[in-house]
């Protein structure tokens, strides 16, 4: 979202340090327990304080707003930087992939261009504390989840905030009183709209808090089924499914039922491409039908009596036809956009348009695509494997759910390292089915000279179909049946 700029901390936040007794006992044991614990369990206790912890919480230092995450993301890097295990071996799974290049240019263009459209200091110290959220949260991400064990960490770190949300949320949503309001940084009374009570837990919108409980469940079917962790799969699918519901948002409902859409159509995915064409031409049908263009449908949905369908539309129709405004750099001029009435830029394609330009827009929109592509090669790599196809699947329902989530809401607190988390899980996923073990072979000494010989009766029972039974030759077997020796163990290759 866009906001007035009047001072250095540039796009808003707190005048002074706002840090409550008990978020700053949770940092520090955070913080130890990243500094302690095997690299493999850092995820937990980050992504722990990152999502409960609400964004408002923060210290001030020279016009300088340093959130929470951004404390916890700079000892996670200091902790991966003094390991030395982490440079015996590729710091990211998979290597430098294109996805990892791509989001390199998206965070670097749009810094760059929102740096050039303000051309003042409080612009440079904004866009820092951006490319230290997305540059440093990501590849810090990208190094904590590296295989497929990481993978199910995070999804049940994902469960336990679920859980925890879901409930403050039902009882924000009957007592008017959010929980972790108390600890400041974002409303302690809860949100009426046209009458209905919006829930938003420790995020900073309602819709944020819907979004994020309504992408779970395809992962947390993924736990299920993955048999050790049932019943925190289901306990996590009741906290996601209180999140989305008692958001009272359309935006998270519609994402929540695309996710468990999505999970669905398993039964037809090797015939996705009718699927893709069938949305092109249901387009293509609408513009044709309608008065106004098809992206105008959804001015009609509103499940819950308190959405606006039709300032969405809007937002896109302007975002369009103003093309020349934001093209290049970005642009604020969205807030003049229907007589001041687009301020609030409600759509992650829309926010990156008027914050980076077509370009950081094109990025974001080739992100996608790749993780598409990443997940689609995978899946058919492993194809007879029912598992791991359905856990591709699963993945790739997720990232569907989130681009939905999209078209209703842009990320701006919590959920943007909620996606960042998704990216790194489909790189490390993606590259685990390049991972065979193979046998190494050794190296082969010459025959001695006696060995050239070959009987001539040798062949006589072979040819009369007859099996030959060659006796053992201590010399090339290992002691107790262990393999022949001109065999090395296995590795990864």
């Amino acid at each position: 979202m866009n906001f007035q700029v009047d001072r250095m901390s540039f796009g808003g936040g707190a005048h002074a340090t706002v840090l409550h007794p008990v978020v700053a006992a949770v940092m520090i044991l955070a913080i130890i327990l990243i500094f302690t614990l095997p690299r493999r369990y850092v995820v937990i206790p980050f992504l722990f304080s990152v999502l409960l912890i609400p964004e408002g919480q923060e210290i001030l230092v020279a016009g300088a707003h340093l959130y929470i995450p951004r404390l916890l993301i700079l000892s996670g890097c200091l902790r991966l930087g003094a390991s030395k295990a982490i440079w015996r071996r590729k710091i990211f799974p998979g290597g430098f992939t294109t996805l990892d290049k791509v989001f390199l240019a998206w965070a670097t263009l749009e810094a760059t261009a929102t740096i050039l459209f303000f051309k003042e200091m409080g612009a440079v110290v904004s866009q820092a504390g951006f490319l230290w959220d997305a540059l440093g949260g990501y590849f810090l991400l990208r190094c904590l989840i590296q295989n497929d064990e990481d993978i199910i960490r995070v999804i049940k770190t994902f469960a336990v905030v679920a859980i925890i949300s879901g409930l403050a949320m039902l009882h924000e949503h009957f007592t008017g009183i959010d929980t972790f309001g108390f600890l400041g940084g974002i409303r302690q009374v809860l949100e009426v709209r046209l009458g209905t009570p919006r829930a938003q837990g420790p995020f900073a919108h309602a819709l944020l808090a819907g979004t994020f409980g309504a992408t779970l469940p395809p992962l947390l079917l993924w736990l299920w089924k993955d048999g050790k962790s049932r019943f925190l799969a289901v306990m996590g699918m009741v906290g996601c499914t209180l999140m989305a519901s008692t958001t009272m948002c359309s935006s998270p409902v519609l994402t929540y039922a695309a996710s468990l859409g999505a999970i669905c159509l398993w039964p037809i995915r090797n015939r996705m491409r009718f699927v893709r064409w069938g949305i092109v031409l249901a387009c293509i049908g609408l513009q044709l039908v309608m008065k106004a263009p098809f992206w105008f449908a959804v001015a009609h949905i509103d499940l819950t009596g308190s959405s606006n369908g039709w300032y969405r539309a809007a937002l896109v129709d302007n975002f369009i036809k103003h093309f020349n405004q934001w093209w290049l750099i970005g642009t604020t001029a969205n807030r003049n956009w229907a007589d001041g009435a687009m301020w609030d830029v409600c759509n992650q394609f829309v926010f990156e348009g008027t914050n980076g330009g077509l370009a950081a827009l094109v990025c974001f929109i080739a992100m996608i695509c790749i993780g598409f592509r990443y997940i689609g090669k995978a899946r058919r790599s492993a194809k007879g494997d029912k598992k791991r196809e359905w856990f591709f699947w699963l993945l790739g329902a997720t990232l569907f759910a989130h681009v939905v989530a999209f078209f209703g809401i842009d990320y701006f607190d919590q959920m943007k390292f909620v996606w960042y988390v998704l990216l790194a899980m489909i790189v490390a996923a993606a590259a685990a089915p390049a991972t065979a073990t193979v046998p190494i072979i050794a190296k082969s000494l010459p025959l001695e000279p006696s060995r050239w010989q070959v009987e001539a009766e040798g062949f006589g029972p072979l040819l009369e179909g007859k099996p030959v039974t060659e006796p053992e030759s201590p010399s090339n077997r290992g002691s107790e049946g262990d393999p022949p020796l001109g065999f090395s163990l296995s590795r990864n290759k």
